[in-house]
Order: C-alpha cells, then structure tokens, then sequence
C-alpha cells in the first residue's frame, strides 16, 4: 500500500472540495435565479470536462501552465519554481475538471425553490442574506451534499488530466489513481489491487455519508 500516494490523493480532494463548494454555490444559484442571453452556452462550457478527452483537458491546461505562458511566467517569479508538475498544478487542474460536479446539483436543487416561498420571504422583511440562510440553504441541502460527496470522490479518481499536468512525481503529484497505474505497469497485481480496493471504499464510504445525511433530514421533516 502506498501511503504517501493515499495521503496525496486525500490532500487533492479536500483541497479541491474547500475551493470549489463556495464556487459552485455561486455559480449554481445565479444560473438557477438568473435569465440571461447566452445561458445554455454559458452552462454548456461549465459542462465541457464531462464530455472533453481528459489528455485534451490536461493537454490545454499543461500548456496553459508551461513556463512559456503568462501564467507559468507569473508563477515562477511569484514563488521561484514552476507551476507544471506541481501539486498546485493538479489542484488548478482539479478544480476545473470537477467544477460541473459542483455546480450542476446545486443549480438544480436551487431551480426546485418554489419562488412564491422567497416572494413571501420578502414580503415579510426578510433581507436576500436572511432568505439565503434561513430558507435557501436548508432546501438546497441535499444538492450541496450531493456536489461534496461528487466532487470529493471524483477527485480521488481523477487519472488523465492529473496526469498530463502534474507527471508521476512520488510525494508531489503521484496520486492513489496513478500510482495504481504504475503498479501495474510494473507487473505488480497485489499492489495495483490492494490500492484499488482502497480507492472502492473510501468513495463507498462517502457515498454512504452522502446517502445517510439525506435521508436523516427527510426523516427529520416527517
């Protein structure tokens, strides 16, 4: 078992769920509560790393990252190193492939709010930030879950696109996922098969957490 690969992968994936909920709450609610010209095109490039190759994504964003670009250029004479094949780079890469993960079952659970509810809310004197916590959020609830629990368990299992940005580095960009693939590429089945295993319960573990928190709160309104 490959500890220190693990301790990466679970790294990766909270980082990744802490930048990205607050995001993803955002960006769910104005595409919920907004009309705008251009929405299904805007919602469309939020979806894109669902249907996009992983080696395109990871291709865009290695050279997006590379010391030849802007943003390369940036990093290095910010901290003195380069972005690409760092674990900053996987977490950027991470944050962008699962951003529909966080996004989409927030913006749905925010699109079921009967609006007469927020209408009366307002008539009431209720502020926007009253409404948002006392009554948009605890309905939006299980949306919310459901985007962590993708997005953390998505992350542990993301292999392409964390690939072709961060390499194989042990210790620095070697996820769980790729370390898997190394195990096999170095014939080693017992080991290729014990981190898989691993990787099966810990998702199962946070798909479980996901379904009980639900339905303890549906329990809960009766």
């Amino acid at each position: 078992m490959d500890w220190t690969a693990l301790g990466l992968s679970l790294k990766l994936a909270t980082w990744t769920l802490v930048l990205l909920i607050p995001v993803g709450l955002l960006i769910g609610r104005y595409l919920a509560m907004t009309r705008i010209k251009g929405k299904a095109w805007l919602e469309a490039a939020l979806a894109l790393p669902l249907v996009l190759p992983p080696t395109v994504l990871g291709y865009y964003l290695l050279v997006s990252m590379g010391g030849q670009s802007w943003l390369g250029e940036f990093y290095q004479w910010l901290f003195a190193k380069p972005l690409a094949f760092s674990f900053e780079a996987i977490l950027l890469a991470s944050l962008l492939v699962n951003l529909p993960f966080a996004v989409q079952p927030v913006q749905r659970a925010f699109e079921r709010i009967d609006p007469t509810l927020l209408d009366a809310a307002a008539c009431c004197g209720l502020s926007r930030w009253r409404m948002f916590w006392r009554i948009e959020l605890p309905l939006i609830w299980p949306g919310l879950v459901t985007a962590a629990v993708m997005t953390f368990a998505h992350t542990l299992g993301e292999f392409g696109v964390v690939l072709m940005v961060g390499g194989s580095i042990p210790g620095q960009t070697q996820t769980l996922s790729i370390a898997i693939y190394d195990r096999v590429q170095m014939f080693d089945p017992q080991g290729a098969g014990i981190m898989s295993a691993t990787l099966v319960g810990v998702a199962l573990i946070a798909m479980a957490i996901s379904l009980l928190s639900m339905h303890r709160r549906r329990g809960a309104r009766g």
